[in-house]
């Protein structure tokens, strides 16, 4: 018998699509467009299998989850969202969804979802749903949603876990979001920034230390991996601690003895830990610059965090949750979405500062101009060269370049190609994104260049 495949999605045209996929596939599909509806066609016949939007009018599709979760067997499934979300994704990972998928998906990536649940086990548990506040991370674009799945995997999991990527890409949330979905949410979140403490400094900072250790310890004091008993500790730029100090943490990692500065012995302290780095560690493990061993004990599991410039089809819904951030922050009325000319320049620029940069640019445009949607004033926001940092930290132009080998004429030529490619080759309009005329963009793309006779023609 064709196993039964339920479609719950109050989007008629995703319904239609999916469920004329898993026939043609071979399955038996069953419709629904709201939950009242997927309940009756349960009644009405069992399901090896659901398919189901989350967010939809009259009840989501966690509550689906839930209720699904007393049959037994309980069929297993996939979630499907075009309001991605690292609660919805923990949520679903902890509660027993078998999968959980973004929008828009490949049809084929779906259908082989498809196979692999009715070939796993049905999921057997129970369901305690627990609302959160708005959403740390935003986005739908397959890269994040695989972060999102990351965490609600390991989250629960007293094990380190080493987030890495670009800087301003969102890292301390990704740890946070671990800590708030793990064992242990009510506990203390400790966040330490490795690399802007003084190596002299960062064993107090970490171990703590006893009065008279050294000169200046006039008082006890409690460091931040006791402080984090019983919850997380959180150490960012990893990557920037010195050898010695990486045999001292080692040592933490291996026993959870926590051992202040001057004191005869230490204590045990249950302390989960997610490090995080914009380095290459292990190109650092390579060159013996970073243990080996201390590598493995951090990286329990890997979560790797892309950079903006890999998932801009987010950017409409990254504008308007910072938005709605910075009109809370400055007592604000709710502002009008991002427009198409907006979103295009903002999708031309190539986000050096990741998502930092632009939440940084949105507040900036709600001061400066009361609303997202002024296109002089963005642009002047976005005329900043295109400097990153490349994997050892220093400043680098976008083919990898030092910025001490570059010259200001080198980097802003280099801002002007990505801008023009992303215009698809129109001068006129890059030139209307980056502020400038077309004549001025024209002379500026020839500096350099063997002069020529020919005339610069325009475009159709």
């Amino acid at each position: 018998m064709k196993p039964r495949v339920l479609v719950v999605d109050d989007d008629m045209a995703i319904r239609e699509t999916v469920s004329l996929a898993l026939e043609k596939s071979g399955y038996v599909a069953a419709r629904a467009r709201n939950l009242t509806e997927a309940r009756a066609a349960i009644r009405q016949a069992p399901v090896a299998l659901v398919v189901s939007d989350i967010y939809m009018p009259g009840g989501d599709g966690l509550e689906l989850l839930h209720e699904l979760s007393r049959l037994v067997p309980a069929p297993p499934i996939i979630l499907m969202t075009a309001r991605g979300s690292v609660e919805t994704a923990a949520l679903a990972a902890k509660t027993g969804a078998f999968d959980y998928i973004a929008k828009p998906f490949d049809l084929p990536v779906l259908l082989d979802r498809v196979r692999a649940a009715l070939e796993a086990q049905p999921f057997e548990g129970s369901f305690s749903r627990r609302p959160g506040p708005e959403s740390m991370i935003v986005g739908s674009h397959p890269a994040i949603v695989e972060v999102y799945k990351a965490v609600g995997r390991v989250a629960s999991l007293r094990i380190p876990v080493l987030v890495f990527g670009e800087t301003g890409t969102g890292k301390e949330l990704v740890a946070l979001a671990l800590h708030r979905f793990g064992a242990h949410p009510d506990g203390p979140f400790v966040p330490v920034h490795c690399g802007a403490i003084p190596d002299a400094l960062l064993e107090s900072e970490l171990f703590g230390h006893r009065r008279g250790a050294f000169t200046d310890a006039h008082r006890d004091r409690i460091g931040a991996l006791a402080q984090a008993d019983g919850g997380t500790a959180f150490l960012d730029e990893i990557g920037e601690i010195s050898p010695v100090f990486q045999v001292k943490l080692l040592r933490f990692l291996e026993d959870g003895i926590v051992t202040p500065l001057g004191a005869d012995g230490g204590e045990k302290k249950d302390v989960r830990v997610v490090a995080a780095t914009h380095r290459d560690l292990k190109r650092m493990v390579a060159e013996g610059r970073f243990r080996q061993d201390l590598y493995f004990r951090l990286a329990g599991y890997e979560i790797p965090i892309p950079p903006l410039r890999d998932r801009l089809s987010d950017l409409p819904l990254l504008v308007e949750h910072f938005q709605r951030q910075a009109q809370r922050e400055l007592g604000r009325p709710p502002a009008t979405p991002p427009t198409v000319a907006v979103l295009a320049a903002l999708e031309a620029y190539p986000w050096p500062g990741n998502v930092r940069e632009l939440a940084h640019v949105v507040r900036r445009m709600l001061i400066d101009a009361g609303s997202v949607n002024d296109v002089a004033i963005l642009r002047k926001l976005l005329s900043t060269p295109l400097i990153g940092e490349g994997p050892d930290g220093r400043r680098t132009d976008s083919d990898g370049r030092r910025d001490a080998d570059a010259t200001l004429e080198d980097v802003e030529r280099k801002h002007i190609l990505a801008v023009l490619e992303a215009a698809g080759g129109n001068k006129t309009t890059a030139a209307r994104i980056l502020g400038i005329e077309r004549k001025t963009l024209t002379r500026k793309l020839r500096r350099g260049e063997p002069t020529t006779d020919e005339g610069d023609e325009e475009e159709p």
